[in-house]
């Protein structure tokens, strides 16, 4: 049953680092009420409770009647069962990335969704940064892209692999850019001091030329998120981090300047917060019953393509160790 005052009723399944984000997003939305959020912990939720003005759940299954959608922020191996209760009871999700651990898990939301006209949409914030959505008119059939997503250790992440954790961000901003499927893959990657895959490097090519070069390691002494993008007029850099686009192209530049014969410019995009639009993206398919930015498809692609990525990692290995 829907709120007398017309709120969206939103629950936030998770309280650790990304789910108390969610839930300050949420209850600073006019046309949300924040029912609850939802964790094991029973110290951490009801602090995130208190703060936001809400109630405390230990189990996800206590609101399913309480609302109309949720984001689902509890660890990835429970983004599967979690994401199915709510489903089968009619109630929209958000799912941060990656959507599950396997193709089959992701394969069967996406049925139960779409056999019930339920919203999927998964967490994948780089969609949401402005100077990727910059770039819709400003990158055109890209013939080589470098990535390096590189992040000091984190111990919340050492449960998955670090193309996961980190690279399934730039997999998804690629796959975008390019559309273009990919024809060859090569990766390599290794633990250094967790049991999973620590350090990963991926090769692309692509049935329409482009060539990717990805990079991502979570034992870096400082946090970059960067891709760069060249293509026949332009070579484009992208910085994560500080929301910046640098764009050079053939012209006739200053002659004194560090490049000679290129026009320069740069755009900022300061104070914007991706994960607050992310979030009011999600309220909107869910009133307006359209078709998110990114529906359980697209992070079903993604996870695919990672999971690629992750197998032939692992046979590599092997393949040295015996």
């Amino acid at each position: 049953m829907k709120n007398n005052n017309n709120k969206l009723r939103i629950g936030v399944i998770g309280t650790g680092y990304l789910g108390k984000f969610h839930a300050e997003k949420y209850a600073g939305m006019d046309d949300v009420e924040l029912i609850g959020v939802v964790d094991i912990n029973k110290s951490q939720v009801r602090e995130i409770a208190e703060k936001y003005n809400t109630k405390a759940y230990g189990n996800h299954l206590d609101i399913i009647d309480k609302v109309d959608a949720v984001s689902i922020a509890a660890p990835t191996p429970l983004h599967h069962s979690i994401s199915k209760n709510f489903l089968e009871n009619n109630i929209d999700v958000l799912i941060e990335k990656p959507i599950t651990t396997t193709i089959e898990e992701a394969d069967e939301l996406i049925r139960i969704a779409e056999s019930r006209k339920l919203i999927i949409q998964v967490g994948h914030l780089e969609r949401f940064n402005p100077a990727v959505i910059a770039l819709k008119d400003i990158v055109k059939k890209p013939l080589f892209i470098e990535s390096h997503r590189l992040s000091p250790y984190k111990e919340r992440a050492a449960n998955v692999s670090v193309v996961l954790d980190l690279m399934i961000h730039d997999i998804d901003i690629i796959t975008k850019f390019v559309n273009s499927r990919i024809k060859n893959l090569h990766a390599a990657g290794t633990p250094v001091i967790s049991k999973m895959v620590d350090i990963a490097n991926a090769r692309f090519e692509f049935e329409n030329g482009c060539v990717a070069n990805v990079t991502s390691s979570r034992l870096s002494t400082k946090d970059e998120r960067k891709i760069r993008l060249f293509q026949e007029d332009a070579y484009i850099t992208v910085d994560f981090a500080n929301r910046e686009v640098t764009i050079i192209k053939k012209g006739e530049g200053k002659k004194d300047s560090l490049l000679p014969g290129l026009n320069v410019s740069k755009k900022s995009f300061p104070g914007v917060d991706a994960l607050d639009d992310e979030l009011k993206s999600f309220v909107k398919s869910v009133r307006k019953r359209h078709n998110p930015v990114v529906n359980g498809q697209v992070g079903r692609d993604a996870l695919s393509i990672a999971m690629n990525i992750m197998d032939q990692i692992e046979k590599t290995n092997n393949r040295i160790k015996s």
